[in-house]
């Protein structure tokens, strides 16, 4: 996978990806058309993304970029519509947080998750579970594990998670 492509805090994309999120607070329109979206193709094929698509681009997403990475980025942007605030806690450590003497996402839903091959059950699932731990993530963080979801990216999210 490219490497050029970071979402961190301190990378250009990391920043550009801030900065749009943080505009959805004002433009309560497009978070209402993302946030309708429960397919990725539903989110493709919204004005709202393809808006962001096009401020992408002229940021310097790549023009080239390959049909996985539109999806991804569009996956990014249906799932940012639902985070309300920022948290610096993993996703599967949210994920694990106690409500009373369950985690708030069972492990059934997170071993689910987990078999998630492609990148359209990741958008599916990943849009049920961020209600359930209060609509916070670290978007860099979970823009990176969408953009880069694979084998690696889910060990590393069993690990994290707390099992019961």
């Amino acid at each position: 996978m490219e490497d050029k492509i970071r979402f961190t805090a301190d990378s250009h994309f990391g920043k550009v990806l801030h900065e749009w999120w943080q505009g959805l607070e004002e433009d309560r329109a497009t978070r209402a058309v993302l946030k309708r979206c429960s397919t990725l193709d539903a989110v493709a094929l919204t004005a709202a993304y393809q808006h962001f698509y096009r401020y992408m681009l002229m940021r310097g997403w790549p023009v080239d970029a390959k049909d996985w990475q539109k999806d991804r980025l569009a996956a990014i942007a249906g799932l940012l519509a639902h985070v309300k605030s920022e948290d610096t806690q993993s996703l599967p450590l949210a994920m694990s947080e106690k409500n009373g003497d369950n985690n708030v996402v069972s492990e059934l839903r997170f071993k689910s998750l987990l078999k998630a091959d492609t990148i359209d059950d990741v958008f599916i699932d990943l849009r049920r579970v961020l209600p359930l731990i209060g609509k916070k993530a670290d978007i860099y963080q979970l823009a990176k594990d969408v953009y880069y979801w694979n084998d690696n990216t889910k060990k590393q999210w069993a690990y994290s998670y707390r099992w019961a």
